[in-house]
């Protein structure tokens, strides 16, 4: 046995130095995946519906009188894009 590694290496740095980058880029994309999908799912408006503060405001308008049932319509109909 003349190497250490039993040869895997070939006794010289490159093997250890191409281990060594790609592990740094494995490790680096893991945590850009995992910050980007933390960012869309707790983001406010990152791929949610309007929260249901918006809608009962609207509904609130509609039962006071301050918008007919056309504008109450079409605002609504906004919100739930």
């Amino acid at each position: 046995m003349p190497y250490w590694d039993h040869g895997y290496w070939n006794g010289g740095w490159l093997g250890g130095l191409l281990m060594v980058i790609m592990m740094i880029v494995f490790w680096g994309g893991l945590i850009t995946i995992t910050v980007l999908l933390l960012r869309r799912f707790t983001h406010p408006g990152g791929g949610q519906r309007p929260s249901g503060d918006a809608q009962r405001i609207l509904d609130e308008r509609f039962a006071r009188g301050e918008i007919d049932q056309e504008e109450y319509e079409r605002r609504r109909a906004v919100l739930r894009r």
